[in-house]
């Protein structure tokens, strides 16, 4: 754990702990927008290989916040798509990638130098329940599990992905921020999140962080303690940090 610089959590001001928590669902759901354009802006100027119907990363190991799913859902019964519920019941019978911790959590587990439980992920498991004709049907709601999935390389013709290594570093910050303002939620697999995300009286709950999911695979989100950067991305991974500390929202509260 030498390589990695952990950088306190008390130089990250816009999103502190109390803040995030008194944020209404509204509120939370446009830092999750701005901490979108942020990574978006950046990968922008990369040159990658990814384009529209290229799926072969879109598998059924997605992970998300509820914050993210409540997100997706909201959209799926606005316009008309709720009978995509249905896609997920084969979904959740099937093998699939459980996280059985949060980034936030793997982060404090890293900083204190403790061993790291197994986790095993395999792309064969299937496809993104989601998927149509190889084309995502809530593409522009996806998930940043999805958004910061990128290659130089098609993916495909190569048998893999290649990532700029700056990249990994800036999806691991705004996962966790993006888990950091959902603290009072969970995270998941998409079918796993989404599934409960489905009923209406679990999106009440969730609006009033009374949520409860037992029985289920969704793990405790946390608040950001430490934020992993390795030495050679501190430098350019700081006014990425400045532009997500920089997000103002107006604070409101639910009615």
């Amino acid at each position: 754990m030498t390589a990695i610089i952990y950088e306190t959590f008390e130089k990250v001001k816009v999103f502190e702990q109390g803040q995030a928590g008194a944020m209404d669902i509204n509120t939370k759901l446009a830092v999750l927008d701005q901490i979108y354009r942020v990574c978006d802006d950046f990968t922008g100027k990369l040159d990658l290989a990814c384009q529209k119907y290229c799926a072969h990363c879109c598998t059924c190991n997605v992970t998300l916040t509820t914050l993210e799913g409540y997100r997706i859902v909201r959209h799926l019964i606005s316009s008309g798509q709720s009978n995509s519920f249905e896609k997920l019941q084969p979904a959740l019978n099937r093998k699939r990638f459980q996280p059985v911790v949060t980034t936030n959590e793997l982060a404090e587990l890293c900083a204190l130098e403790k061993d790291l439980p197994s986790e095993s992920s395999n792309p064969a498991w299937g496809p993104c329940p989601l998927l149509k004709n190889d084309e995502c049907i809530i593409y522009a709601q996806r998930p940043f599990g999805c958004r910061c999935m990128v290659s130089k390389q098609n993916c495909q013709e190569a048998g893999y992905a290649e990532m700029d290594p700056l990249m990994l570093t800036l999806n691991n910050v705004c996962l966790q921020y993006i888990e950091h303002i959902d603290a009072h939620g969970f995270t998941g697999n998409l079918s796993d999140v989404l599934g409960v995300m489905a009923k209406e009286q679990n999106r009440q709950k969730y609006k009033s962080s009374k949520l409860k999911v037992a029985g289920t695979s969704l793990i405790a989100n946390r608040p950001i303690k430490v934020l992993m950067i390795p030495p050679e991305h501190r430098h350019e991974v700081k006014p990425i940090l400045v532009s997500l500390n920089n997000i103002q929202v107006p604070m409101k509260r639910s009615r």
